[in-house]
């Protein structure tokens, strides 16, 4: 079987609620949380896409999906209609029943209609809330060889949290053998027992195959209309199903093979600070593969003396554009676009969203900032554990989120 990017759709769900970000999740779906100062999450399954060739791309949204319409508005309106390509938003259309998306598979099957009208021999299923850089190319050139109906990307991971994945079992042949949803006891790998291999949300099927399997699944009433739940460990009963490892040689993305879920507070603020390391575990500066996304018209970031002389300090931080440092001290911070620190103020260890102000001899530590918010002057947190907890949403590992 020949490989061609031209045979192939990608639907990408991005209509999670992301309940475990909140409150940043609160006025916007979870792929349309801004990241790295610059970045929407959406961004780098979208930026995969482009640069692996594929250009036609569902998108299916439903929760609060207003901030990520406009983003993809603003900032991926970037394919040519004329030449048969786009990125197209799909909200829920109760196609086939009364009820909105009601699970992963379910979301696929209310939407066959445009699977069938494209003429798509393979349909390449993505998630649009991780954070990762990946060639598709070399994940649908393995399906194509293998003949498979369904190909699963996947990654090893610590056995001892593999229970928040889908675990599989692949023998010599890299075919899927066994497969179990979040399981207590996870199967390690033969040769590896401290790992699992797990699975990362990304499917390869052949569209006749995910048709049919779409259409039982749709008349099974006790199904939960999820793939990794129902679809998967049916079609390895009946089909050709392999899994495909993350960061192999194939490909033409630098090998960093990283892949965050940043599903919490917590691991979205791990996987910001990650980018402030000596040496990133995530490579965005591939010239050849960089995250695209939407970027306003600001002036370029400054560090300056404030009004009464204090010379601004900025160490080991990233700022956006149109930010300024004004006599202030930032330390392992991320700034996004045109954020405002006064006289004074010391931001150390936090991810601040665009537009924010931070008023004079202002504290912050460990702390997320959302959008448009205003610090008034003498204001801090991230220090007085007890009264942020009174004031503001904190994490269990102690991030303080200082919501719109």
């Amino acid at each position: 079987m020949i490989y061609n990017p031209e045979e192939t759709i990608c639907i990408l769900l991005a209509g999670g609620q992301g309940s475990r970000l909140h409150p940043l999740t609160e006025d916007r779906s979870k792929p349309s949380v801004p990241f790295g100062g610059k970045y929407r999450i959406v961004d780098f399954t979208l930026s995969n896409c482009l640069h692996s060739g594929l250009r036609q791309v569902l998108v299916l949204t439903q929760y609060k999906s207003h901030s990520l319409q406009k983003h993809l508005r603003d900032g991926w309106s970037i394919f040519s209609p004329e030449m048969g390509e786009y990125i197209t938003v799909v909200p829920p259309q109760m196609r086939t029943g009364k009820s909105w998306y009601d699970g992963t598979a379910d979301a696929i099957y209310q939407n066959l209609f445009l699977l069938k009208r494209s003429g798509a021999k393979r349909v390449l299923i993505l998630s649009g809330d991780h954070i990762y850089r990946m060639d598709y190319e070399a994940i649908l050139r393995k399906h194509a060889e293998n003949e498979a109906a369904l190909t699963v990307a996947c990654m090893k991971v610590p056995v001892n949290e593999a229970h928040e994945f889908g675990v599989m079992e692949i023998d010599e042949q890299s075919r899927i053998v066994e497969f179990a949803e979040k399981p207590s006891q996870p199967t390690s790998l033969p040769n590896d027992p401290e790992h699992a291999l797990a699975s990362m949300g990304i499917y390869v099927f052949d569209t006749d195959i995910l048709k049919t399997a779409l259409e039982d699944d749709h008349h099974n009433e006790s199904s939960s209309h999820d793939f990794g739940n129902d679809i998967l460990p049916t079609l390895i009963q009946s089909s050709r199903v392999y899994g495909y490892e993350f960061g192999g040689s194939e490909g033409r993305v630098s090998r960093d093979r990283y892949w965050r879920d940043v599903g919490t507070i917590d691991s979205y603020y791990e996987a910001n600070m990650n980018l402030l390391s000596t040496s990133p575990p995530l490579d965005l500066y591939q010239a050849s593969w960089p995250i695209r996304t939407y970027q306003g018209q600001h002036p370029p970031a400054r560090v300056v003396r404030g009004k009464n002389g204090e010379v601004g300090h900025v160490d080991n931080s990233m700022l956006g554009n149109g930010s300024v440092v004004s006599g202030g001290k930032v330390v392992n911070s991320i700034l996004s676009a045109r954020v405002k620190i006064h006289e004074n103020a010391e931001v150390q260890d936090s991810v601040i969203f665009d537009n924010v102000q931070v008023g004079s001899d202002v504290k912050l530590k460990r702390c997320i900032v959302d959008k448009h918010v205003k610090i008034p002057a003498g204001t801090k947190i991230g220090f007085d554990a007890e009264l942020d907890k009174q004031l503001y949403d904190v994490s269990p590992n102690g991030i303080v989120v200082v919501k719109k």
